[in-house]
């Protein structure tokens, strides 16, 4: 029997308004942690995820469409995909081959002013770990993301991230908290 293929996403893959990749399901992927991150291929700082023994995070595992990859490949274009399936831990039954997807770290640099958080996308992922996870899930991804020092635009009036989502008043405020608590610098203009 071949095992069915599946991705494990720990950012905006989590927020099922991004997507309609069928039967997601939460998970945990161990031995790797989320990072802020830029790389020449994006303009804007992202999240990949590095290597972190000992260290735990949320996302969700999503089967491929028709079991092929090219789709997923397409969206995730500045990543590589790596094999996964001993490190995630998962609820579906049946036989699974799972990746994550993973920017190579000799390919991306700690942002900088000029490549900021956009909070338009962290909005989008933050939503998902909410409706995913509640605020316990958020917060652990707070907890389980390197990087915060990285400035973040506030681009909420002209969302620059192509999946944005309209967040109530209540997912803004916790965003807005969490950023207050971690003393994260919000700007209004990128550095270029």
């Amino acid at each position: 029997m071949t095992a069915d293929p599946y991705f494990f996403g720990y950012g905006s893959l989590v927020n099922r308004a991004t997507h309609d990749f069928t039967n997601p399901q939460p998970a945990r992927l161990t031995g790797w942690c989320r990072a802020w991150r830029h790389t020449d291929l994006r303009p804007a700082a992202f999240l990949t995820v590095i290597p972190a023994p000992g260290t735990t995070i949320d996302g969700v595992i999503a089967h491929v469409p028709n079991d092929d990859w090219q789709a997923l490949d397409q969206r995730e274009w500045a990543y590589d995909r790596i094999p996964a399936t001993s490190s995630v831990t998962h609820p579906v039954t049946k036989p699974v081959e799972i990746a994550v997807y993973s920017v190579p770290q000799t390919h991306h640099t700690t942002p900088t002013d000029r490549h900021p958080i956009l909070l338009s996308y962290l909005d989008v992922v933050i939503q998902g770990y909410l409706r995913e996870f509640g605020t316990g899930g958020a917060d652990r991804f707070f907890q389980t993301t390197q990087g915060w020092e990285t400035p973040i635009l506030d681009d909420r009036d002209a969302p620059r991230y192509p999946r944005h989502q309209q967040l109530t008043a209540r997912q803004i405020a916790y965003v807005d908290d969490r950023l207050a608590a971690m003393k994260a610098r919000i700007v209004t203009t990128s550095g270029h």
